[in-house]
């Protein structure tokens, strides 16, 4: 059986650790990297990787040159969080019949968001037979594929809060810096009115994902606007230092709205310096449930494991746009991925 091949499209912070954790896959090989960040480009990859060792890769900024050169199965994409902005880097891997697995948060779930561009890649994905997936921890696993599974168990079910609490200095500085910490209050909201940091994005994804899963036909999803979580005591990460009444991080909310009632609920605070770190599921039903895991998921270790997990489902999977609801459940690949494949 021939190796997966993969493309990586995006090494900063994220696509490096994906890139790492795949090099210590079996059956997987990495033939191609892209990126368009000029220090980046032309460098070898194991130089932007940190490894001692050369892989025999060049970073492109010329993605139909890479396609062209290399017979790639998957695409490994992790840029940015907005599909308006990665349409063009998802739609050229179709267009060369590479499948797409990405960490687009608007991607999870891009109906809500994007409905066009969302209808265009699956034109585009049947058209060369290829599939497209947008997953991670949260949007893509915890605030609801983890809650749509646990309905499972469920003979009614009439309301589901999910909270997820973050200490954010075990996360990756890119994700501190996203959320504000370090700032000052006005520097926050002057940041997030501008759009220069913005927060979390898959809120509002994750709620259109269960009520998707259920047939729940919202009347309307809520956002409430994005609250700094201001310190009380300093508190620090390895990078960021935050002074009592500077900005640790930041509260998000959202609610999914049926016939004047809350039925889903969405709670993410992400802060450094959080106490209690946790991650729980309360469905309100017959029966009622609830669930709780202590310490919260790891983000970063988390969204790199969806990621590669994910692949030989992608490649399983019929051709068009998915989301995490369309595919089997979740499961980890711990030997040589094509096995996870060919069985």
């Amino acid at each position: 059986m021939e190796k997966v091949k993969v493309v990586l499209y995006g090494v900063g912070a994220m696509g490096s650790r994906i890139a790492k954790f795949l090099l210590e896959k079996e059956g997987v090989e990495i033939v191609g990297a892209i990126d368009v960040a000029e220090e980046k480009v032309g460098k070898g990859l194991g130089e932007i990787l940190g490894l001692d060792k050369q892989l025999g890769i060049a970073v492109s900024n010329d993605p139909d040159a890479v396609f062209s050169r290399v017979k790639a199965d998957i695409m490994v994409h992790a840029t940015t969080s907005f599909l308006k902005q990665v349409y063009p880097q998802i739609a050229k891997a179709l267009e060369h019949r590479v499948n797409v697995v990405s960490t687009c948060e608007e991607l999870a779930y891009p109906y809500i968001a994007e409905p066009e561009l969302a209808q265009k890649l699956d034109e585009l994905a049947k058209k060369h037979g290829v599939t497209v997936l947008g997953t991670g921890i949260n949007p893509g696993f915890i605030m609801d594929t983890l809650a749509i599974t646990l309905t499972g168990v469920c003979q009614k079910v009439e309301r589901i809060k999910v909270t997820r609490i973050v200490n954010a200095a075990t996360r990756r500085v890119p994700f501190q810096k996203k959320i504000g910490a370090g700032l000052s209050v006005k520097e926050f909201r002057d940041r997030i009115e501008r759009k220069t940091i913005t927060g979390h994005v898959g809120l509002e994804q994750s709620i259109s994902m269960i009520a998707s899963a259920l047939r729940w036909e919202l009347d309307e999803i809520e956002v409430d606007s994005v609250k700094p979580v201001v310190a009380k005591t300093p508190v620090e990460s390895e990078a960021i230092q935050v002074e009592p009444g500077k900005v640790a991080g930041l509260r998000q909310c959202s609610r999914g709205m049926m016939g004047g009632r809350e039925v889903i609920t969405l709670d993410l605070q992400a802060y450094i310096g959080a106490e209690e770190k946790y991650d729980s599921i309360s469905i309100h039903g017959v029966p009622s449930l609830h669930m709780k895991i202590a310490p919260c998921i790891n983000g970063d270790f988390g969204t790199v494991a969806m990621i590669v997990n994910s692949i030989p489902k992608v490649l399983k999977a019929p051709p068009g746009l998915l989301t995490m609801k369309d595919l089997p459940i979740p499961s980890a690949v711990l030997k040589d991925m094509r096995k996870y494949i060919h069985q």
